[in-house]
């Protein structure tokens, strides 16, 4: 993933400090951007000296040819053409490490921040565009003191098993039982079919990718804090963290000619999801709400370049309305600039009411990563014109419809009574028709209650 390296470049139509000014807004470094532009034109200066040593050995490889034709002795020209020779390839590896070396420096720069993004380094500075409650606008959320914990609800329905989880997969293993497995599949089944009636084409994705794939889209640093490396006989692969991963690479390597008639294509993504969680230590340890293995419906979009923004706009509106459908209060959060990844140019996040615990959890989250991925990809877009210099990338964009767990967590916290668990009406038909879930056991007399 990385920004066109010409954008550095000003003599070339770039905008150098307009990287920079994204760079502050990120809170990462500026002169990162002088180094790839010191790189660049070390690297033509590299290119131009070996384009003239290349014509010199053309020339020496004539002067070779005549000798020969004219029955002379070559030697002196054979051997001033070996000593250019070994310097050619010195030149030219050189210049490949200089190529590299400019290269990964660029694509350690993240995408130019988008004009919506709230300019902060801390996520304190995130800014609530709308709120949604399901009896009106003018209902506020409370903080409920006599109501049970998700992950009481869950043991209480006797729907989870953590203990032997941990026994079995260690730290934030879990079993799904009974009930748990139908509220899970019910969200994912529900989810699925609620994009597949807005126009997305389902997909279910490999779980596995090699990893010059992976390379492709996913952040250097993921491959330390998220991704799982799996080894066998043949090369590593790498256990998927979002169905974001494999779709993205999906069209690699295409080229979209006609985008008026093939974009926009949307995917309803269906995965499981494998994440480490290594930078979240002490996090969220109730439950299943930050797992190293769950279930995901994701949205994935590939526009025209010039129609991304108003797919993210829809994106956000898709996930709003499944929200809405289940009856769960939220509000909807644009992501400060500091606290971007560095594919997203803009982000904005929607976050669930959590009455136990008196706070809004993420449960969503929506970017435009524009043509950052698609670059890596090389995912073209549009037949080039007659004045055009540059290749043309389609936008790609993603976001959640539903983790399925971390859902879970929410819904059971919103929708349990004294006796056991109201059912959504909308995933009624995918629980065989149940309306309610009453409790099966008591809570553990070795649990100690978390106190909100």
């Amino acid at each position: 993933m990385t920004l066109d390296v010409l954008d550095f470049i000003a003599e070339k139509g770039g905008n150098p400090e307009a990287i920079k000014e994204s760079q502050r807004k990120r809170g990462h470094s500026v002169e990162v951007v002088d180094e790839v532009i010191a790189l660049y034109k070390e690297w033509i200066r590299i290119d131009f000296e070996l384009n003239g040593l290349n014509k010199e050995a053309n020339g020496l490889q004539k002067q070779i040819a005549a000798k020969k034709k004219a029955k002379e002795s070559a030697d002196g020209v054979l051997e001033e053409k070996k000593a250019l020779t070994e310097k050619i390839e010195e030149t030219r590896k050189r210049a490949k490490e200089t190529e590299q070396k400019m290269r990964t420096t660029a694509g350690n720069i993240g995408n130019i921040v988008g004009k919506g993004a709230p300019v902060s380094q801390t996520e304190d500075d995130n800014v609530t565009l709308r709120t949604w409650h399901p009896d009106g606008p003018n209902a506020q959320v409370e903080q409920k003191k006599n109501i049970l914990a998700h992950h009481e609800v869950l043991l209480r329905l006797d729907a989870m098993d953590l203990d032997r989880g941990s026994k079995v997969a260690g730290h934030r293993g879990y079993f799904l039982t009974g009930d748990g497995v139908d509220l899970n599949h019910a969200l994912i089944a529900y989810g699925l079919n609620f994009l597949r009636e807005k126009g997305f084409k389902k997909m279910q994705v490999p779980y596995l990718m090699n990893k010059e794939a992976m390379a492709k889209t996913a952040q250097l640093d993921q491959f330390d804090e998220e991704l799982y490396k799996v080894t066998g006989s043949e090369e590593d692969k790498y256990l998927i963290a979002t169905s974001e991963q494999p779709i993205s690479a999906f069209h690699s390597d295409e080229w979209f000619e006609n985008p008026e008639k093939q974009l926009p294509i949307q995917y309803a993504g269906y995965s499981t999801c494998f994440r480490k969680e290594a930078g979240a230590a002490g996090r969220d340890m109730w439950g299943i709400f930050r797992v190293h293995q769950f279930e995901k419906v994701e949205q994935f979009c590939i526009t025209e370049p010039d129609k991304s923004w108003e797919m993210l706009d829809a994106m956000v509106a898709n996930s709003e309305a499944f929200y809405q459908s289940l009856g769960i209060p939220y509000r909807v959060v644009a992501i400060v600039s500091g606290a971007l990844n560095l594919a997203a140019a803009q982000k904005y996040d929607l976050e669930a009411w959590f009455p136990f615990q008196g706070n809004f959890k993420e449960l969503v989250s929506c970017s435009n990563c524009t043509d950052y991925q698609s670059r890596r990809l090389e995912v073209r877009c549009g037949l080039k014109k007659q004045d055009q210099t540059r290749k043309v990338y389609v936008h790609m964009l993603n976001g959640t419809l539903c983790a399925t767990e971390r859902a879970l967590c929410c819904l059971v916290e919103n929708y349990q009574t004294e006796n056991g668990l109201i059912i959504p009406e909308v995933l009624r038909p995918y629980m065989q028709g149940r309306e309610f879930l009453e409790f099966k056991k008591e809570l553990p007399k070795s649990l100690q209650r978390k106190k909100a």
